[in-house]
């Protein structure tokens, strides 16, 4: 409607107009309205108390001609990187013909491949007895040693302040708690 008469609306204006010229109902126009505006198709701008509404031709000719640039700029970028991947190409082939001397290293790499593989299983077999290993595994135990002792202590001070506080026999509080007889720190 604004390319065909080239002229600025209102709103009001185009809430009349639209339903006679357009068919489009006159609850739908503010809506419809505001898409093309969110689009860019339509300019709007604040005069007063009125908003005024326009489009015209020359903006959406003007508009296509910059996005088929940009669309143009992009394909001969595309172009120039495909012809550079292109050499790339053409150049990490030199020296890779296949010829029998590189099918044998090719097989060659490949043996020597699965025989680092297998070694590396072996490898993993004998982990146990490395040296690095079983002086990570004393550390661990003794860390564990030292927080096993640590909370033994914990109980026995837990123990002996309930004895002080409620009269309980060590042997009701055992049975309570369910530590066991023979509880003692680690050596």
């Amino acid at each position: 409607l604004c390319f065909a008469q080239k002229d600025v609306f209102q709103l009001k204006d185009l809430e009349k107009i639209a339903p006679k010229e357009k068919g489009i109902t006159s609850m739908s126009v503010k809506e419809i309205l505001q898409s093309l505006v969110d689009d860019g198709m339509v300019d709007t701008d604040r005069i007063g108390t009125s908003n005024y509404f326009w489009a015209f031709p020359s903006k959406a000719l003007h508009a296509r001609k910059r996005k088929l640039e940009e669309l143009e700029s992009q394909f001969a970028e595309s172009s120039q990187k495909k012809e550079s991947l292109e050499k790339s190409i053409e150049k990490s082939k030199i020296g890779r013909e296949d010829t029998a001397d590189r099918a044998a290293l090719l097989k060659e790499l490949a043996a020597l491949r699965q025989k680092k593989e297998q070694l590396k299983t072996e490898i993993d077999k004998y982990r146990e007895c490395d040296p690095d290993v079983v002086e990570e595994m004393r550390q661990t135990n003794q860390v564990a040693k030292e927080a096993a002792n640590r909370w033994t202590d914990n109980i026995f001070s837990i123990k002996s302040w309930a004895k002080r506080k409620f009269g309980f026999e060590e042997s009701r509080i055992d049975k309570g708690f369910g530590i066991p007889e023979d509880l003692d720190y680690i050596d």
